[in-house]
């Protein structure tokens, strides 16, 4: 799985690795290759041009014969000639007509390349390299003129051999040397392989550790075997897993510290404001301003609540007293209960009845009616412009479906997967620790559970909470 995340770095290392290695290979095979070709056109060219100034010296002895004479010279010489296999020895008279030839004597047409032309009128010794006109093959040829009399060119002796062996020799080269490039790329490729499997499996193992830190694992430790970057990396990481579980855990206490204190206070306060309230003489400012700390001190006793539950699920002691109940009725009555709050707050709370035999499942109905407060309270919170909120209960297959929603703005669609993290508040400007949500996922995961949130078609935010029928 790391391999895959990591193939971004896999294909850097081989592109500005084995990908430069390779084209400086090919380079090489290239330079390598028109080496050899220039040295093998250059030897067979300047073989030629030694049989064609030997030959015509050799001829020069003929010339001064009669033409027939020396057309019979050059037909028993060409008739004689060793190499008429590999080479073909040409006499071309000075209109450019084959005179004779080591084929035979009828070879063909006359050729027609510069080198002849050039040779009678520079009077000078012309190679030619290329294609011949007449056959489109690639040949090498040597023109040599033969001058009478030390005056008049009467034609020129040629010798014309075919590239193809010299090009087969220069392709096997060529193929020898991709050869040896496509090993050596080989070769580098299973090191780099090798070396890069030393790289991204020890920076796989810090990713998979350092994403464990960042869901919340703070303390883990990671092991490496190696003493370099890589080691002092992941020293790094577990001095800072060993700080942040350290402030967390300080964090914790002071969290659950600070809420058992405010608890007796408050539930001091609570108490004489309720005395306070029962008194009937007291002028309707005074009831006023009671009612007022009597609500804010419910509200800071709800905080207190969540941040306890907050800091017996980071402790691990959060537990659950399973029984077997009627959720339907439990969330009726939490629907109910509720409405007649909101009715004061202008906002309509409807209950979506259905005929769904929803079944008694093992559970613990105070903390599920916790959750289902808490996302009613955070709907009228965050939606409570919108005036109604929708609540149902339906049952799908072995799962029951528990849907909440507000007709308010929504949730920012970058804030949809934050939301549930503790003491996140997002753009809110709601009052509330940040904590609730958490919570609520928490105690939904403790029953197999599942809790999300999402925005609504239409507008307005979806809560859905899905609990399994068996434990």
């Amino acid at each position: 799985m790391h391999m895959k995340k990591l193939s971004g770095l896999r294909k850097r290392w081989l592109v500005n690795t084995v990908g430069v290695l390779g084209a400086l290979g090919l380079v090489c095979v290239i330079l390598v290759t028109t080496a050899f070709a220039l040295y093998y056109y250059s030897g067979m060219e300047s073989d030629l041009q030694y049989r064609a100034k030997t030959t015509t010296d050799f001829f020069e002895g003929y010339l001064y014969q009669n033409y027939t004479e020396f057309y019979q010279s050059c037909i028993n010489y060409t008739k004689t000639y060793e190499h008429k296999n590999s080479i073909e020895l040409q006499f071309i008279d000075a209109s450019g007509q084959i005179m004779a030839s080591s084929y035979g004597t009828w070879p063909g047409p006359s050729p027609v390349t510069e080198d002849i032309q050039k040779a009678m009128s520079i009077r000078d010794i012309v190679p030619f390299t290329g294609k011949d006109p007449l056959t489109g093959e690639r040949i090498i040829a040597v023109s040599c003129p033969m001058i009478y009399d030390d005056d008049m060119v009467i034609g020129v002796l040629r010798y014309v051999t075919s590239t193809r062996i010299a090009d087969r020799q220069i392709g096997i080269i060529a193929c020898c040397g991709l050869a040896v490039l496509g090993l050596f790329i080989l070769v580098v490729c299973l090191f780099s392989n090798y070396y890069i499997r030393t790289i991204l499996v020890p920076v796989g193992e810090i990713i998979e550790k350092a994403k464990r830190i960042t869901s919340g694992s703070y303390g883990i430790q990671i092991q490496t075997q190696y003493d370099d970057e890589i080691a002092d990396l992941a020293q790094t990481i577990n001095e800072m897993s060993v700080q942040i579980n350290q402030n967390e855990v300080i964090q914790r206490d002071f969290i659950s510290s600070l809420s058992h204190e405010l608890r007796t206070p408050l539930t001091a306060i609570a108490g004489w404001s309720e005395t306070i309230l029962a008194d009937e003489t007291l002028d309707p400012d005074t009831v006023r301003g009671m009612k007022i700390i009597s609500r804010e001190t419910k509200r800071l006793t709800e905080m207190v609540v969540e941040l306890l539950d907050f800091t017996r699920i980071q402790d691990g002691r959060m537990t659950l007293n399973i029984r077997q109940t009627d959720i339907r009725s439990e969330f009726e009555d939490t629907v109910y209960m509720y409405s007649s709050r909101l009715n004061q707050e202008g906002i309509v709370l409807e209950y979506l009845e259905n005929d769904d035999d929803i079944p008694e499942i093992p559970c613990d109905p105070e903390r599920l009616r916790q959750v289902f407060l808490n996302i009613l309270d955070n709907a009228a919170k965050h939606g409570g412009e919108g005036k109604r909120i929708d609540a149902s209960m339906t049952l799908e297959d072995d799962t029951i479906v528990v849907c909440i929603r507000d007709y308010g703005p929504g949730i920012p669609e970058d804030e949809i997967p934050l939301v549930k993290k503790k003491f996140y508040k997002g753009s809110s400007k709601a009052r509330g620790t940040g904590i609730g949500l958490a919570v609520c996922d928490e105690i939904v995961e403790m029953h197999r559970g599942t809790m999300t949130l999402e925005n609504a078609e239409g507008g307005g935010t979806l809560v859905t909470v899905c609990l399994p029928t068996t434990q």
